[in-house]
């Protein structure tokens, strides 16, 4: 064979082996931009939710009524809310009083009490005693039923529930009666603006304390696995790369991906490590069960096991025999 064919065949099979991808391939979703990876946490900021003048209860089935008539003391029945909604009470029979807020249900009652000619412009009132409505509920991390009469504040509430643990966000979520959004409140770890989180809560709100959750890196880094978020503190993605033990030779730099899981969707955002270290593009913030992943470098990882030298060996030796 002459030494032309024989250089020409042997750069050949250098280079088909240096293409073949030393790992597999990456089969995600479709790359989205790298903009979809910044969304910060949407909190509530609307100071009348959060700070509410007045709070008017809505009473639910269950509840249990303590319901009295301003210098009528004859008149105090305890009565319990049905699953229909409604109650039986002396001199007027039935009254429907589920879904309707405490003021709303003493009008009710005040009118009908009138209309049957039992009183002239009672003053009604109605204290809930018992049930969802007596009671602020803590789900989560965090748990616990916490008795309440009017209002407490939230780190109150979370105190007597035993406290925030070290794996729960400072991002809190609160469910509350008769708003169609749920409140976002963000705790955060500065005692000097506390108050500003220490918002009021309300018999029959539902207090959700979520995970602070895991980053997980795989890939050519030295030292993957897995990075717990400390709670309230952003982690970047240099940061955790740091953690990681950086980079490893055979990382493929402008090929670093984050998987996000967005409801039941899963997203991929691709970025180019380089200019991340060099100031050349945004320092992302990660969110709980991120995935990062950086691919090999076929070139590179060929040199890091040493199969290149292996290769241009072969090539030397295909010379060598070619000049014999």
């Amino acid at each position: 064979m002459k030494f032309s064919s024989l250089l020409r065949c042997g750069l050949a099979t250098l280079i088909c082996a240096l293409t073949i991808p030393t790992s597999a391939q990456f089969n995600g979703p479709g790359i989205l931009t790298g903009a979809d990876i910044n969304k910060p946490a949407q909190l509530t900021t609307d100071q009348a939710l959060l700070f509410p003048p007045t709070h008017d209860l809505q009473l639910s089935p269950g509840d249990v009524l303590a319901i009295h008539i301003f210098g009528q003391p004859d008149y105090s029945p305890t009565v319990r809310i049905g699953t229909d909604g409604k109650v039986l009470l002396p001199l007027i029979d039935v009254v429907s009083l589920g879904g309707l807020t405490v003021s709303s249900g003493e009008e009710l009652i005040a009118r009908k009490l009138e209309d049957a000619g039992m009183y002239r412009s009672p003053q009604v009132t109605i204290q809930v005693t018992e049930g969802p409505n007596a009671v602020v509920t803590i789900v989560g991390e965090a748990h616990g039923v916490v008795p309440i009469a009017g209002s407490r504040r939230l780190l109150d509430v979370l105190t007597v529930a035993g406290g925030l643990p070290a794996t729960a966000s400072h991002v809190i979520t609160i469910n509350r009666p008769g708003l169609t959004d749920p409140l976002v409140i963000d705790l955060g770890t500065d005692p000097a603006h506390s108050a500003l989180a220490n918002v009021p809560v309300f018999a029959g709100d539902t207090i959700i304390v979520s995970r602070t959750g895991i980053v997980y890196v795989i890939g050519a880094f030295r030292n993957p696995g897995s990075i717990p978020l400390i709670q309230n503190t952003p982690l970047t993605l240099l940061e955790a790369t740091a953690l990681s033990g950086g980079i490893a030779f055979q990382g493929k730099y402008n090929d670093l991906r984050i998987i996000r899981t967005v409801g039941n969707e899963r997203t991929v955002a691709k970025l180019d490590m380089k200019k991340v270290l060099y100031g050349k593009a945004p320092d992302p913030i990660l969110q709980p069960n991120d995935i990062i992943f950086l691919p090999d470098s076929a070139l590179k990882a060929s040199i890091n096991n040493g199969s290149l030298g292996t290769l241009l060996g072969v090539v030397g030796l295909v010379i060598s025999i070619a000049y014999r």
